[in-house]
């Protein structure tokens, strides 16, 4: 009998101490789990007006004969006359270039006595050329975009798209508006720990969101999920987000 109830006491003793064992062990789990989510976050942002300092302008002529031989000899003489109008008005031959010609054939449909369509036959050659002008002389070019319906004067039906707009120090721009964003974030954080009593620790997680280059005064309506380039507007505006997250 006392050999038993010794054995039952050191059961209960062991019993206890496993309890008491686990019971720390959850205490400093839940301990350790809830310090170490104990954090602060924050996100800043960045923006700044620009304008552009390059623009791009592109336009196509074309030139229809029933031979190709007479279509790419109007076609050069309408070449060089562009050439001419556009050097007349301030643009360098060396912002000028004219693509490679291309050459397609039309058609011309046929119907019966009737008026019940035929068929079509090969009727000619349309020859077809774009020129492109790149520049830092913005306003000679948008002059040049606006007043080239001239060219109609001298028989060139030449087709004028809208000049697209660039920054070519996109890349120092973006370096700045990183800092000035990372800076603002921090500048949030410290403001939220003061008035929260805390303090923070080290920085756990940052993370930077998509740069959104858009036309001045157009919002974040123009913004995209995976980041906006407008080129349809001189003046733009860049803006970046960054995401900062210190533990306290």
């Amino acid at each position: 009998m006392e050999q038993k109830k010794n054995s039952w006491i050191s059961a209960l003793i062991i019993g206890l101490c496993l309890v008491a064992a686990f019971a720390t062990l959850a205490f400093g789990l839940l301990h350790f789990r809830s310090r170490s989510t104990q954090c602060i976050s924050a996100t800043g942002s960045a923006s700044v007006d620009f304008d552009a300092d390059l623009v791009i302008w592109r336009g196509s002529f074309s030139a229809v004969s029933d031979s190709s031989k007479d279509a790419y000899a109007k076609l050069k003489s309408d070449s060089q006359t562009v050439k001419r109008y556009l050097t007349s008005k301030g643009i360098s031959e060396d912002a000028i270039v004219f693509d490679a010609v291309d050459i397609g054939r039309t058609y011309e449909d046929t119907y019966d006595a009737n008026g019940n369509y035929a068929g079509s036959h090969a009727s000619g050659y349309e020859l077809s050329q774009r020129v492109t002008v790149t520049s830092s002389e913005l306003d000679v070019v948008e002059n040049v975009s606006r007043e080239i319906s001239e060219l109609l004067d001298q028989g060139i039906e030449l087709t004028s798209a809208s000049p697209e707009y660039y920054y070519t120090k996109l890349d120092a721009l973006k370096l700045d508006l990183i800092d000035k964003a990372s800076a603002n974030a921090k500048e949030r954080i410290d403001i939220i720990a003061k008035n929260t009593g805390s303090k923070p620790g080290k920085l756990k997680n940052s993370s930077l969101g998509v740069f959104q280059i858009t036309a001045q005064n157009t919002g974040t309506s123009s913004y995209s999920y995976d980041g906006a380039y407008d080129t349809s507007s001189r003046h733009k505006t860049a803006t970046i987000t960054v995401h900062l997250e210190f533990g306290l």
